[in-house]
């Protein structure tokens, strides 16, 4: 990964380079925070934190911005969390993206959208093995978490959790997306990923949130039980029309 919030030599010292990074880390793995959470997890006061994080909003690594409520409010103003910028997220090595692109932007300009939807299905469609087995060798209730660990070998920084109140089942976090600047142009790759969700975890999922439209963290919602989603292409169509309807994260 490249060094974010870089300044010259004379005025960073290599071990504020290195903290700084740190805490830009602790926000790609774990999505927006507040100055007391990052403090928490990187082991600094919160008035060292907030420190290097005025120095990261100043370099445009990470905007602060207010924490979204599920459910009702409470009183009171929403804590401030801090979010990577489009510029954060690119320290940490997207690489190919224009690449990427080209290659998309080209095939749907030669045989269509259809030809792009089938792309992005096979794409998902050559790591089902590997996922499959993964998710089938869990226990039912967690399948959601053997996806999030899966998902964070391949890159994703995912967690599994509760889902707030009054919804029964769990939401899926993908804190970091290798494809995030492609999919901002392609959606159906977001599209055919929250299908493949579906067929690997046997019930119709939603994709709440993605990074994609600039949210905080990508989160898809899993019904906590339900009955297998057929495989028809009704269900396909009605997992990837999921996306549009969003809450953000």
């Amino acid at each position: 990964m490249k060094y974010v919030g870089e300044a010259p030599q004379e005025e960073l010292a290599t071990g504020e380079r290195s903290t700084r990074n740190r805490v830009a880390r602790s926000i790609l793995d774990h999505g927006p925070s507040t100055a007391a959470d990052l403090a928490k997890r990187v082991g600094l006061t919160q008035a060292a934190v907030r420190r290097h994080l005025d120095a990261l909003v100043s370099d445009d690594v990470v905007e602060a911005r207010e924490q979204r409520v599920y459910g009702a409010r409470t009183r009171g103003r929403p804590a401030k969390v801090f979010a990577l910028t489009d510029c954060g997220r690119d320290a940490f090595d997207q690489s190919y993206d224009q690449l990427a692109a080209d290659a998309l932007r080209w095939i749907a300009d030669t045989a269509g959208d259809e030809a792009l939807v089938a792309f992005a299905r096979a794409r998902m469609a050559s790591q089902s093995e590997t996922y499959r087995s993964v998710i089938e060798a869990a226990d039912p209730e967690a399948r959601t978490e053997a996806l999030a660990r899966a998902l964070s070998a391949d890159g994703y920084a995912a967690t599994a959790r509760s889902a707030p109140a009054p919804q029964q089942g769990e939401q899926l976090c993908q804190h970091h997306c290798p494809v995030a600047h492609v999919a901002e142009k392609f959606p159906q790759l977001c599209e055919a990923e929250t299908e493949f969700f579906s067929s690997l975890l046997g019930t119709h999922v939603q994709r709440l949130a993605t990074l994609a439209h600039g949210d905080g963290v990508c989160t898809t919602f899993v019904p906590r039980a339900g009955p297998p989603a057929p495989q028809t292409s009704q269900t396909t169509h009605s997992a990837s029309a999921s996306t549009a309807g969003r809450n953000p994260a």
